[in-house]
């Protein structure tokens, strides 16, 4: 066969494997819809980015290498200090050697800029509404663990948090 007739081949078997994959994502997010709570991905292909929440330090730095960018955030108290590791994947908020809480860009098909029409289905039995913010529980980890979106004056979603409300 010529160069040109296996690149088509191939070209054909990978497209065939995406459609496959979307189908795959399509059947999770209407699983995700019609259950009325959030549950983390079990398919080994999707890292269910909550599973960050408890790392050791030496864990996140083996798992995303050194940071980008490091800060403190202040609490009310001492004990509500936070030193913050900076990633692509998102803020890391660290509470003596462990990972407590994750500020990211999008997580469970909802990202920053949606608005709450698209959060609708997510809002299940245990959901908190505020003004300002939504709390969701996340089922089926080790611990506690809540999903927290920021509303901005607009309706949008402008932060999302993932954290262990016991820490």
């Amino acid at each position: 066969m010529r160069y040109t007739q296996w690149r088509g081949i191939l070209f054909f078997c990978f497209c065939l494997m995406i459609s496959e994959l979307e189908a795959q994502e399509g059947d999770l997010l209407l699983e995700r819809r019609s259950s009325g709570i959030i549950k983390p991905d079990t398919s080994a292909e999707v890292e269910d980015i909550s599973s960050v929440v408890g790392l050791t330090l030496e864990g996140l730095i083996s798992r995303f290498g050194l940071p980008q960018s490091v800060y403190a955030v202040r609490g009310m108290e001492t004990w509500q200090d936070d030193v913050v590791f900076t990633y692509e994947a998102g803020d890391f908020y660290i509470y003596k050697d462990r990972i407590w809480q994750i500020q990211i860009k999008a997580a469970y098909g909802i990202q920053i800029g949606d608005n709450l029409t698209s959060i609708s289905w997510i809002l299940g039995e245990g959901t908190q509404i505020y003004r300002d913010y939504f709390l969701i529980p996340l089922r089926g980890h080790s611990w506690p663990l809540m999903l927290r979106l920021n509303i901005d004056n607009v309706g949008l979603i402008s932060a999302i948090f993932i954290y262990r409300p016991d820490f």
